[in-house]
């Protein structure tokens, strides 16, 4: 049995989400049946991190056990072939150790999130980007981003759902950025709560939009009360963009 690493990329569009599920199409069971039909075998694909219906992947990172006697370039360009017309693409393919785990030996995740900062209606970007027609202040945003570093209880930027045993996590990074008519948010840490990258987007886009003051980020993280969230961000403008690893690893 050999363990091989996949780094993977996806439109989150068509998908319900990463994790294999009955109720519709998963990446994750897109990966599997195009494993299945190069080796006939019924392998297991786990992922760095479980991202949700419409959410994006740059740069995903995965791993499948596979008996099969394969070189990870043919294995590669294999689940690419099968993986046709899904927008799911194998970036990279590597042998690792049998104790490499994409999930648990993860370290660190990094997220993107996209805005569009514009009237005119997205075209080709309709569901790659967030459209927010109202003039952000990005400055703010990242003032107010500042708040959210470090560690906290993100009760109010925890979905309800979620399975996490607690609200507590560090947040390495929150940065605002803008480039031209897009804002750009970026946010690192070990590991995110469900839904924490989309609420403090939202927030942050209220602040953007003058609706809040900078300060009211701070306030509301301090509630630890989810109904004291202003405004949950869709998941057409967020993308998995990178899992960090030990170097050994």
């Amino acid at each position: 049995m050999t363990r091989f690493a996949l780094t993977v990329e996806y439109d989150g569009r068509p998908f319900m989400g990463w994790q294999r599920q009955a109720h519709g199409p998963s990446v994750q069971q897109a990966i599997e049946d195009a494993a299945y039909r190069i080796t006939g075998e019924d392998a297991a694909v786990h992922a760095a991190g479980r991202t949700d219906a419409g959410v994006h992947g740059l740069a995903m990172r995965a791993h499948v056990d596979l008996a099969k006697d394969i070189a990870p370039f043919r294995l590669m360009e294999a689940l690419n072939a099968h993986l046709r017309p899904d927008p799911v693409a194998i970036l990279a393919c590597a042998v690792v150790p049998d104790d490499w785990h994409a999930r648990f030996s993860c370290v660190g995740r990094a997220y993107e999130y996209r805005i569009v900062n514009r009237r005119a209606p997205l075209t080709w970007e309709s569901g790659l980007a967030w459209q927010v027609p109202q003039p952000l202040d990005s400055a703010a945003m990242h003032a107010a981003a500042q708040a959210l570093v470090g560690r906290h209880d993100f009760t109010t930027f925890r979905s309800a759902h979620c399975q996490a045993d607690s609200p507590v996590r560090t947040l390495d990074r929150l940065d605002v950025e803008r480039d031209d008519d897009r804002v750009l948010v970026h946010a690192a840490a070990r590991s995110f709560l469900h839904h924490q990258v989309r609420s403090m987007v939202g927030c942050l886009a209220l602040v953007g939009q003058g609706r809040w003051p900078v300060a009211r980020v701070a306030e509301v993280l301090a509630a630890r009360d989810r109904a004291q969230l202003g405004l949950n961000a869709p998941p057409d403008g967020l993308y998995f963009t990178d899992a960090v690893y030990p170097v050994s690893g």
